[in-house]
């Protein structure tokens, strides 16, 4: 790959990822304290990812797939997102604010995957070359998070001064940025011809469901599928969380999350390698119960390293289940139902898992609000932490250690 387009598709992640984190990471922070919304409205927000997730194949699949360049649709995409950020920027109450976000997420979803296929296409061996160009997203999230915290917007008088709301107006401007910028990036034709058959089974990755009838493959899908119910409770709950025990540049603390993704993902081939699938994914699980232990325990005065251990711990959470997984499907799917079989994961743990996850933890932090409008954290975190356990348990006992090859 030319160095110029290598650079072209880092500045793509760059700017993908930094779009997205300039807003999730601090929106319930934001509804709370900026629309009055409560916890089941907040859960309602962040389950508009998990919408546009379901929806995202639709759009990939009849769209993108069959009829138009994919950087022109990324292009597209983005210059409309910018006007919907803006309309969520100048938005009062969380009746305008959630139709807008809902629509705005079902358009940015499929960009998750549009970029991806933006970058393969231009790759001779993506097994090496795809890591280097991915972590510029990674890249683009933590700069967004340390300017929020720079500016000071998710401090206390940040708040109080509703300064919070211009991520709204970063992410917006960003995406001007993106979307223009889509338009240079080197040409990405539809994979299938407008002609050919369309099979719905195709595009939700339904044909890959004949791999459930491995034992082992089946374990790991229910597993991913739970797995993602505490995931959610960390991308709704940690920067409210954060905020509300007094924790100063929780948003910029928060990429600490980030820098471990980068260096757990560098280490991950080597833990795959030596110790195989079955004892990464047990590690990943574990990790997912001990960082909400950690958060249970922890405070924003002596107890405050608990806290910045549990968000370090993020790298092994997310690396070594979500993309060991993703090498794990892809070892089962084989040519027939590689791109399939990848979807058919996607649409059940970000979708069907994390619509679950979200839903749980608007109902258990509203249960532990008390009228005073604090919440019982510490209550909060160790639900998380036992369905990990649970989870954990259930793949442990079920799921048979195999020996894979991994991508050269």
């Amino acid at each position: 790959m030319k160095l110029n387009t290598s650079i072209q598709l880092s500045f793509m992640m760059f700017l993908e990822f930094f779009v997205w984190g300039s807003w999730y990471v601090t929106m319930g922070t934001f509804l709370g304290a900026n629309l009055g919304a409560n916890d089941q409205n907040i859960s309602l927000a962040f389950s508009t990812q998990s919408l546009g997730a379901i929806v995202a194949p639709f759009i990939v699949g009849l769209i993108a797939d069959r009829y138009f360049h994919a950087q022109r649709i990324l292009g597209v995409i983005h210059l409309l997102g910018a006007g919907l950020m803006y309309l969520l920027y100048q938005s009062q109450d969380f009746s305008g604010f959630f139709p807008v976000l809902l629509i705005y997420m079902i358009l940015f979803m499929p960009t998750l995957a549009l970029v991806n296929s933006i970058s393969f296409n231009q790759m001779k061996d993506p097994a090496k070359e795809f890591s280097v160009i991915r972590v510029w997203g990674t890249v683009g999230w933590i700069a967004a998070g340390i300017l929020i915290s720079y500016f000071a917007w998710d401090s206390q008088m940040g708040l109080e001064s509703g300064l919070l709301r211009n991520t709204w107006l970063m992410a917006s401007i960003v995406s001007v940025v993106l979307g223009v910028f889509s338009f240079t990036l080197p040409k990405t034709p539809p994979r299938a011809q407008s002609s050919d058959s369309f099979k719905l089974s195709e595009v939700l990755g339904l044909d890959a469901l004949s791999l459930l009838k491995h034992r082992n493959f089946a374990i790991f899908f229910v597993s991913s599928i739970l797995i993602c119910i505490p995931l959610a409770f960390y991308y709704q709950n940690a920067n409210p969380f954060l905020t509300e025990i007094g924790v100063e540049n929780s948003t910029g603390k928060m990429t600490i999350g980030q820098v471990s993704e980068v260096l757990f993902l560098l280490a991950l081939p080597v833990f795959f390698k030596r110790f195989g699938i079955k004892k990464t994914l047990i590690a990943a699980m574990a990790t997912w119960a001990i960082r909400y232990i950690f958060f249970a325990l922890g405070d924003a005065d002596e107890g405050v390293w608990m806290l910045l251990v549990g968000i370090a711990l993020h790298g092994i959470c997310y690396d070594f289940f979500f993309v060991s997984g993703q090498i794990y499907t892809d070892s089962h799917a084989g040519e027939k139902f590689k791109s399939s079989a990848q979807g058919l994961i996607t649409l059940a743990t970000y979708g069907v898992g994390m619509l679950i996850g979200f839903w749980a933890a608007g109902q258990i932090s509203n249960y532990y609000l008390d009228s005073q409008g604090n919440h019982d954290w510490a209550s909060i975190w160790l639900i998380p932490s036992g369905i990990s356990v649970l989870v954990l348990l259930f793949f442990t006992l079920l799921f048979k250690e195999e020996k894979l090859q991994l991508p050269k």
